[in-house]
């Protein structure tokens, strides 16, 4: 079935962001709803779906993106964002499910996890606990559903994978916790995207939850010695302590790993879970071609040639961190939002603006920051101790950015192609902070360039007005010695 009319939520996330496409690639029309539009601007498909501002949590939003819709696909959910989530989870779903009938949507698609057999809902973790709920809500409604569960996603910059990755890559012996003893059925990315697509066809008459996974049925355990296999690393020693705990398992995963621990800490507390497929029905109205779906070492390879290729087009840290639109904005005047701290730096440059834009695009991730590589990585550790995203998320593309890239503990707000990057800080600061770079020529001829920098805080109560008078002191040698290399960078 072609020319289906689809509405995807989560966009901007990671598997949103790879589901477009391939709708887009089978022949459906796309919409897709998202708190920040300007963030899927930059996505090669950009041009080929229709892209209308909105959020999960406003019925009216909603409803009007729902207009015309076929086929609905629910990819949102509130993990991360604190300890409401749940409630926030059920919200949400109750008004997609409740404006896909006032619509006149014909099916419901939604990706949830996978649970284990026999335990009651309310003895699951709450990451599992809440996706089991938002399953039953959208499966209740008045519009055939199709709930999708699946264990451990294993993609290029799925938050799955990055655990095992870095864990794996980065600690050849582990002091692990009782967990990794734990049986989940992987599935490999394509695979998942392939039952989303195929979903969009099913007939009417099915309102139900299928398990999706993979062929292999795995420990946590056996995965981290797979991927050392796959990715030719040397044998990993593991050693199981029980008494370490799911909240000291989050710490430790966001010490090792770049995904935060307010991220980590319901994701470890689900591994506790025995996650294996009940059954494989999907196969019924979404047939498998052969040699699908991708067995455990077949997904894990494909993953890290992604990654090794630079083609991660999205990542788990592609769904920023929560702001809400009254945050100050670097655009505001000096007068609006209280008080506004700055750092100006501006230097003329003997390179071309053109030099000078392709060291601004390239900072950050293998590149630093600059100046004094120390004193950012301490910065990193001390945001990671405190349960921040810290520096390891890196880039998703060496050379190239685009609006909503994470980049190390900065997200890009605002990206002008070869004259200005907006980042805002995600680091934990009490305030709000960005640091804006512009390249522009310093004259007619376009051999010199002036480099343009600024750094804005604004602070939370008294806090981060003494974090302020702490830090400025450094900032001759840090924003400083930043600027200065810049410029020397673009002039060799």
């Amino acid at each position: 079935m072609t020319g289906v009319r689809c509405l995807v939520t989560g966009a901007t996330g990671y598997i949103g962001g790879r589901l477009v496409p391939e709708l887009l690639d089978a022949g459906h029309r796309v919409r897709c709803l998202a708190r920040s539009p300007e963030k899927l601007r930059d996505h090669p498909w950009a041009g080929r779906a229709e892209v209308v501002r909105g959020d999960a949590t406003d019925a009216e939003s909603v409803g009007a993106a729902m207009r015309d819709i076929d086929v609905a696909y629910y990819l949102v959910h509130a993990l991360g964002t604190g300890s409401r989530f749940e409630e926030r989870d059920r919200a949400a779903a109750r008004i997609f499910a409740e404006q896909a009938a006032a619509q006149g949507v014909r099916r419901v698609v939604y990706l949830g996890g996978l649970t284990p057999a026999g335990i009651p809902v309310q003895e699951l973790s709450p990451h599992l606990r809440s996706r089991a709920e938002v399953g039953e809500i959208l499966l209740a409604g008045s519009v055939p559903a199709t709930v999708l569960r699946a264990a451990v996603i294993i993609g290029s910059g799925s938050a799955s994978f990055e655990m095992l990755r870095y864990l794996t890559e980065r600690l050849p012996v582990m002091v692990t916790p009782s967990w990794v003893g734990t049986r989940c059925q992987p599935i490999g990315v394509r695979d998942v995207l392939r039952y989303l697509v195929g979903s969009a066809a099913m007939p009417p008459e099915v309102n139900r939850a299928f398990d999706i996974g993979g062929p292999d049925v795995v420990t946590y355990e056996e995965m981290m010695r797979r991927y050392a296999v796959v990715a030719e690393l040397p044998k990993r020693l593991i050693l199981r302590v029980p008494m370490l705990t799911p909240r000291l398992s989050s710490h430790w995963i966001g010490l090792v790993t770049p995904v935060p621990r307010a991220l980590a800490r319901p994701l470890a507390e689900s591994l506790r879970h025995e996650v294996v497929c009940g059954e494989h029905d999907i196969a019924r109205y979404v047939p498998d071609p052969p040699g699908m779906p991708f067995g455990f070492d077949k997904a894990l390879a494909l993953a890290l040639r992604r990654v090794r290729d630079a083609k991660v087009t999205t990542r788990w840290s592609s769904a920023s961190l929560p702001g809400a639109p009254s945050d100050p904005l670097p655009t505001d005047p000096d007068w609006a939002g209280g008080s506004l701290y700055t750092d100006r730096r501006e230097i003329e440059v003997d390179a071309s603006p053109e030099a000078l834009w392709r060291v601004v695009e390239g900072i950050g991730g293998d590149n630093g920051w600059y100046s004094f590589p120390l004193a950012w990585a301490v910065r990193g550790w001390l945001d990671r101790l405190v349960g921040g995203v810290g520096i390891r998320r890196g880039r998703r593309d060496a050379a190239r950015l685009r609006v909503g890239d994470s980049l190390d503990f900065w997200r890009v707000e605002e990206i002008e192609p070869g004259r200005l990057l907006r980042l805002r800080a995600e680091m934990r600061l009490p305030g709000l902070a960005w640091l804006e770079m512009r390249a522009e020529p310093a004259g007619t001829d376009g051999g010199r360039a002036r480099y343009r920098q600024r750094a804005v805080f604004h602070p939370r109560g008294l806090l981060g007005h003494m974090y302020w008078w702490s830090v400025s002191p450094f900032h001759a040698v840090v924003f400083g010695g930043m600027a200065r290399n810049i410029a020397r960078a673009a002039e060799h």
